[in-house]
Parts: C-alpha cells; structure tokens; sequence
C-alpha cells in the first residue's frame, strides 16, 4: 500500500457508459439492462477482470421510465453478485452526488469497500409504448424490497401557491428564472437571447466530440435562438435546444472503492481517480418563499465548501460540469461558485446534447469527468447536481492526485442556508402587483398558451399570476416586464395596462 494514503481512501476505479440507440435501430432493452451493461463497462475500465464479485453494494437512482421495486438486486442478479447491500434513492437530479459523497463517507469510515452507483433511463422507449399501449415486457417484481430507500422521506417540491396556478413543470419554472437573471443584470431580451444561445452552442461543441453524448452536433448560436418548426418555443425565452433531452436511452455506472481494496484487486495506479471532498445543501424548499429568484444561496455556500475542503479554488479548476438541465440552472450556478460563463462549462456537452436522463444525468457528467482527468493527470475538477427547481444541490471535487488534506472531507451548510431571508407567499393576492419574473409557455405549434408569471406585492409578500389573454403573452415575448406595474385578482388573473 502506498506509504502516504489512509487505506480507506475513496477512489473511483471505473466508469461506465451506455447509449442504446433504439432510433438507429437497437434492439429495445430495460432500464435494468442498461444499468448491468454500464457496470460490465465500468468493470472492464478498471483494466482487471471479473471485479464485480467484491462488491458489497448495489446503489441505484430513482428511474422513471420503468418502476422496478428493487433494482439494485435485479443488477446484481444478472451480474451474478453474492447478494450484495441494495440502494435505491429518491427523486432529485442531485442525488447522484449526493449519493458519491454518502458512498465515500460510508468508504472512509470502514461500512463499506467496494460499491456499484448506476442509473438508466429507457424513456424515448417508454414514450413511445405508451402511445400504442404496447406491452415492453419489462421486469414487474413481486415482493422484493431494497435494504434502505436513501434520502427519504421524499418530500413535494412545489408548494400550494405554485400548484394554485399550475404551476409545477421545470420547463414553466428554469425559464422565470432566465427572465429574472436578465433582469437583475439589466440587459435587454436580445442581448439575453445571445448569451444564452452562445452558451449552449459552446455546450453542443464539446457533445459534437463527446462519444457518449446523444446528440453528437455543433450548433451555431444562431441556430439555438432561431424558432422553427423544429426548434420551436417551449417556455419564453427558451427554444427547444435550450430544454434538457430527455428522449434518450442511456445507462451509467461507476465503481468506487478502498484505496486498500484497490491495490488488493491490482487496479493498476493510473485509473485511479480520487474523491478530494464533497457538499450538500438545498436552498428554501419552495420557490414562492426565496428571497429572489436569480440566487442560490445553498449553490454558494455548499459549492465554496467543497472547494476550500478540497483546498481549492474556482480559478484553480481545469475541468468543470455544472448541472445543465436549462440555461438559467448553469448561469446561476457559475456566478455563484465564480466561475465566468465564458469558461467550458461542461465535460459532456449538457442535457440538451449530451442527454438528460432525468435522475441520473450527473452520473454521466461523474463518468465523463473521470475519462477527462485521467487524460490531463495532475488537474482538478468540479461537478455539481442539481434536484427540483435550483432547490437541491450537490457538490464533488475529484483528481488523479491524492487530496492534500490526507483524507475525503464532506460539508453540509444547510444551516447557513436555513438562516438567510426568505419571503412570504399571499396565496390569494389581489390588487396592485409589480412583476417580478414570468414566462410565456407554448404549445406544440408554437403559439403562446399560458403566461406565469411571480409578483411582488405592496408588503414584500410573492403571489403568482396566470393569463391567457393573447395580445398580453406576445407582448410579454417581445417586450420587458420585470418591474412592470399590473394588478391580479384573487384567482390570479394577471392584468397589465
């Protein structure tokens, strides 16, 4: 063993992805096949065979596209394991961090040695068995449990004032948030619609090189901000390129384990990559009680532990993925950890490109972060996830190198998020508003169908407003309206002179 290393030091040993490819004509497979392929890859990328055996734990994030009771033995099942622990977590984007850094905590403090993490998502699948009312024949359990549900009990992420206007979908809410960042920087729709699109035509660049990403392309900015047929307006200012893809079938896996346990399999030194620290935190639960809508406070607390943990800094990063479900989800995040958003941003190319398989995108960015440490020895980097609507995050600093403390370190600042100002909800607000964010949601033709829009009342309090009034939502598209004066009725009909 080496002289200088703890021996229960995590270290990530193997990584894996997998992409079926049913719209080129791959066969149909489920969630749990994907999950299984991903490990067998994630094996082979340790360079020792037949690894998998040592594993004492299954972790496995919540999918969607097919509810297993207990996929984590349904994984070691078909890998052929001795009846491993078995994980399942709970809905959140965030949870694949989160769930690294419990692993290498667990790994630390001697729980555990060896753990598979994997997730999979079969929705373009799924979606489209719906349609016809086909029957996949995909595993249905009977009685089968996992040993622990991770992070529950699971909690609802919109409040009663949201849900009063309909509003509870990420693609009417990440776009408020754009509206509120353009606002708070005071530029006008169509510098906002230029650096959004630029920054997501640098995220396609590095999905057009990616191997795993789902859509290998490079996309202009000009072509990310165009509405067309096929790139139509979802929810003001967003195009379609700028939503997260969820129509993928995609699978992820990683192994990570001892350094002690390393060295006893024989993984040979260079694919190791070491987990320096971590951080969680969640910012005020329901949107309608944060103190704005442009922040995060739990990003900037819990993103700069993980780094001074790690004995590090955002300008010492080489390589960054910052969870990029929308646009607004990485701006945020950049200007809170700062990092400029004219930097790479991402590893994989982002969730419009790269893919976003619900849960389990992050792990894809962990996998891919690993493959690109490995390639540039000595570096550091940064991932980041996100769950809910900017509610959940969590934070990971990874290297080839040992972390300079001497061991993992891991920070909750949950406390210092809970202690900052939040905002009161009028449930039933009425009178005299300002506008305070909005979108304008569309539907499949491209016609604007629903406007939302947060309002700031006289005492401070948010209310929520809806309208569906025509003239108002392309008004709303074309011109500004934060800090608009309006007025709402009880139901939260929005009115603007």
């Amino acid at each position: 063993m080496s002289a200088s290393l703890d021996p229960r030091t995590p270290v990530l040993i193997g990584t894996g992805q997998f992409n079926n490819r049913v719209d080129r004509g791959e066969a149909v497979l489920e969630p749990v096949d994907l999950m299984t392929e991903a490990l067998r890859r994630a094996e082979a990328d340790t360079g020792t065979p037949d690894m998998l055996g040592a594993a004492d734990s299954v972790r496995v994030l919540m999918l969607l596209s097919w509810r297993y009771r207990n996929p984590g033995a349904l994984v070691a099942e078909r890998l052929g394991l001795d009846d491993p622990e078995s994980i399942y977590t709970v809905m959140g984007g965030n949870y694949v961090q989160t769930l690294v850094n419990r692993t290498a905590l667990d790994i630390l403090e001697g729980r555990n040695d060896l753990v598979l993490l994997t997730g999979a998502e079969s929705w373009r699948s799924r979606t489209d068995a719906r349609k016809t009312n086909a029957d996949l024949g995909w595993t249905v359990e009977d009685d089968s449990v996992p040993d622990a549900i991770a992070f529950s009990p699971d909690r609802d992420l919109m409040g009663p004032g949201e849900l009063a206007r309909g509003i509870f979908l990420p693609v009417q809410v990440y776009p408020m948030f754009e509206n509120a960042l353009r606002a708070a920087d005071g530029i006008g729709l169509d510098e906002q619609r230029d650096r959004t699109a630029q920054l997501w035509s640098r995220f396609s660049e590095v999905a057009a090189a990616n191997p795993n990403a789902w859509i290998q392309r490079a996309y202009t900015a000009t072509e990310i901000a165009t509405v067309t047929p096929d790139n139509r307006m979802i929810g003001f200012p967003y195009t379609k390129l700028e939503n997260s893809n969820n129509m993928v079938e995609q699978g992820a896996g990683l192994i990570i384990c001892s350094v002690e346990r390393a060295e006893a399999l024989g993984i040979d030194r260079d694919r190791w990559v070491f987990l320096h620290a971590g951080a969680d935190a969640s910012d005020h639960w329901f949107i309608s009680n944060r103190d704005d809508l442009h922040s995060s406070p739990a990003i900037r607390t819990a993103g700069r532990a993980a780094l001074d943990l790690a004995g590090t800094a955002a300008a010492d990063l080489a390589h960054v993925d910052l969870y990029s479900c929308f646009p607004s989800a990485v701006q945020v995040a950049a200007r809170e950890l700062g990092l400029g958003i004219d930097r790479q941003l991402t590893v994989t190319g982002g969730m419009s490109f790269a893919g976003g398989p619900w849960n389990n995108y992050a792990m894809h960015g962990v996998a891919t972060m690993s493959d690109v440490l490995r390639a540039d020895p000595g570096t550091t980097g940064l991932c980041t996830a996100n769950g809910g609507y900017l509610t959940k995050h969590a934070f990971g600093v990874y290297s080839t190198e040992p972390p300079a403390s001497g061991a993992y370190r891991w920070r909750s600042t949950q406390d210092e998020v809970d202690a900052l100002p939040s905002r009161e909800l009028d449930a039933e607000p009425a009178g005299d508003v300002e506008i305070e964010t909005y979108t304008v949601m569309h539907d499949r033709a491209g016609e604007p169908e629903t406007g939302y829009a947060a309002v700031r009342m006289p005492d401070g309090r948010r209310g929520w407003g809806t309208t569906t009034d025509p003239d108002l939502m392309k008004a709303m598209t074309t011109d500004e309206f934060v800090g608009r004066a309006a007025s709402i009725v009880p139901d939260g009909t929005l009115a603007v002179d």
